[in-house]
């Protein structure tokens, strides 16, 4: 099932039992494998390029409202909790919960199991807590997703097939974001 609001990029392939909510982003080459346990993309969240979502039979593999998951980042079997963030080429496993308004870090590998609690930033191969989330990075995830929250709709307003052009047009528009997104080594 796909919400009329929710944008799924035409690369994307849905297999199976998969939800996805209203205003939800599904970007390029993801992968929602729903063919052993239910995937659900809860309202507003966001499921970035390259990601890949699978479960087992009768586990849900969830993403709660806002959540945020980064380019490449692999989901089996877990559930990323409201607002949280999975960063890019992230792993993780089977029945583990990353907790609401927590962060993890980029290339890390959440053990299958893991119980996490509310606005942790978690790092590592293993994933450890390294410590609490603090609110200007709240404040900055929060923005990041709202930024693919109208993503969502703008790619769905306005995506359609073009021939590609074969140079640079004069002077050629930049997009402008609709928040002041800072990158997040400026917050630490």
């Amino acid at each position: 099932m796909v919400e009329p609001s929710a944008y799924v990029h035409p690369t994307a392939v849905l297999i199976g039992d998969v939800i996805i909510e209203a205003g939800v982003y599904v970007g390029p080459h993801a992968s929602l494998r729903g063919d052993y346990g239910r995937l659900i993309l809860q309202k507003g969240c966001n499921l970035q390029d390259g990601c890949i979502m699978h479960g087992y039979c009768d586990v849900d593999t969830l993403i709660e409202q806002d959540g945020h998951i980064g380019h490449g980042a692999i989901l089996h079997g877990c559930v990323v909790k409201r607002n949280a963030l999975v960063g890019m080429n992230s792993v993780v496993m089977d029945g583990a919960v990353i907790g609401e308004d927590s962060i993890v870090a980029a290339m890390s590998f959440v053990n299958a199991g893991f119980q996490g609690l509310p606005k942790q930033v978690l790092m590592g191969q293993p994933a450890k807590v390294i410590r609490e989330v603090t609110e200007k990075e709240l404040s900055w995830k929060g923005l990041n997703t709202l930024e693919y929250q109208v993503l969502a709709k703008r790619s769905a307003q306005n995506m359609q097939v073009v021939t590609p052009l074969i140079a640079a047009e004069s002077n050629r528009p930049r997009l402008k974001g609709v928040t002041e997104v800072l990158p997040q080594a400026k917050l630490m």
